[in-house]
């Protein structure tokens, strides 16, 4: 058993610890940092998860990235893509509406692109999800190559 964030030997209470409360084999130091973080921005279980999947695929994520206005889910820099975890996925309001299409303004007026995944995608379908992701890093370098 090793850590997913620093390659550490874990044993197993570390082990247990944080599979019980994150679902991502951690060490308890990146237990710890991970707690922080959930606790400070309000990060969900499935964002985590997709990061660790997402790093593990060799994609370079970086968990909740502050893009100038907010706390970003998980952003890859490389390619300008913002991945939001929609926890509360429901039926939205016209106002959600608005302030969603705002924020996706602001992104794309920044050279980014914001994609939303319901929590739930990422809970029931995680690689297909990392599988999805990865495809889409792989157009927006071929765009980046593109219009450069």
């Amino acid at each position: 058993m090793t850590c997913r964030d620093c390659n550490k030997n874990i044993g197993y209470l570390a082990h247990k610890e944080s599979m019980d409360s994150l679902g991502v084999e951690l060490c308890s130091r990146h237990t710890r940092l991970i707690k922080k973080v959930i606790l400070n921005h309000g990060t969900s279980l499935e964002a985590v998860q997709l990061f660790y999947a997402l790093k593990e695929a060799g994609a370079n994520p970086m968990l909740e990235w502050w893009d100038g206005k907010k706390s970003v889910d998980i952003a890859i820099s490389r390619v300008k893509l913002n991945i939001e975890i929609d926890t509360e996925y429901k039926m939205i309001t016209h106002e959600q509406a608005i302030k969603d299409l705002e924020e996706a303004m602001h992104s794309f007026k920044n050279g980014f692109t914001t994609i939303k995944i319901p929590h739930v995608v990422v809970k029931y379908y995680l690689q297909d999800t990392v599988k999805n992701i990865l495809g889409i890093i792989e157009g927006l370098k071929e765009n980046i190559k593109v219009i450069k």
